[in-house]
């Protein structure tokens, strides 16, 4: 006889499954940005999105950008904990 699964384990498998966790995830972890970024950060910040593991960010700050972009590797890593997963490899900032 199989033991019960707790619904919320249940779910993660169907999305699994699906192939739509990393979607889901993906989608977590555009929204935490301006949690995780900050006010300041979020306000200079445009279009957001993933392709293929990678975060595009648009920031309208060109010294902010550059700030971003020689940190990235602190900031996937605070963005991957943030969804508790490992969602993206890279960061692009333009």
């Amino acid at each position: 006889m199989a033991q019960p699964m707790a619904i919320t384990d249940l779910v993660v498998q169907y999305l699994r499954e699906q192939g739509l966790e990393q979607t889901i995830l993906g989608d977590q972890l555009v929204a935490q940005w301006p949690q995780v970024m900050g006010e300041q950060v979020a306000r200079l910040t445009g279009k957001i999105e993933i392709k293929d593991q990678v975060l595009h960010v648009q920031i309208r700050s060109a010294a902010l950008r550059q700030q971003l972009f020689e940190c990235r590797g602190a900031l996937i890593k605070k963005l991957n904990e943030a969804v508790k997963a490992n969602v993206i490899k890279d960061i692009r900032l333009s």
